[in-house]
């Protein structure tokens, strides 16, 4: 897109945000510096079971973007890149924090753009202190009765201090 500003570019960054952390806030948040808007989706139907029903984690991901100019939360339900082509994102954006995640986000990447060549994937790593974060690591830690009010916005934190009992 010669000529264009990278400000007219939507991204989608999409997630099942189960729950969402600061470390998925710091990757919209690096994402919104490099398009002039990204819409984070949260997936409806994840492939793995929920510890959230998608209403809740909607909710959760929206307090924690809130008033952040540029970021807009929908739900989505179906193919990624379909929902991608609705918003009319020219990218996906996909958080990478460890080699572990690397064959799994390829060939994500790889099938997405084999359904829609038009729609490119880039890959962000977190600031280094949320490198180690993630929503599996900060429910077990909540649930056995952690302190994860340095890993997650205040909502999340008191949504899973519910959801455990504590």
């Amino acid at each position: 897109m010669p000529g264009e500003s990278r400000s007219s570019y939507i991204a989608v960054y999409p997630g099942s945000f189960d729950p969402i952390t600061y470390g998925h806030v710091d990757i919209a948040l690096r994402a919104k510096k490099l398009f002039g808007k990204v819409v984070v989706a949260v997936s409806a139907e994840p492939p793995k079971e929920t510890l959230f029903d998608a209403e809740t984690r909607f909710r959760l991901v929206e307090e924690a973007l809130e008033g952040v100019e540029g970021i807009e939360v929908r739900l989505f339900r179906g193919l990624l890149v379909d929902f991608v082509r609705s918003v009319g994102a020219v990218a996906i954006v996909r958080g990478m924090r460890a080699v572990s995640d690397f064959e799994y986000e390829f060939k994500m990447a790889w099938m997405n753009r084999r359904l829609c060549p038009e729609i490119e994937t880039v890959f962000l790593i977190p600031s280094e202190e949320y490198a180690y974060l993630s929503s599996s690591l900060v429910k077990e830690i909540a649930s056995l009765g952690g302190d994860i009010t340095s890993m997650v916005p205040r909502a999340v934190a008191e949504a899973l201090r519910e959801r455990f009992g504590r």
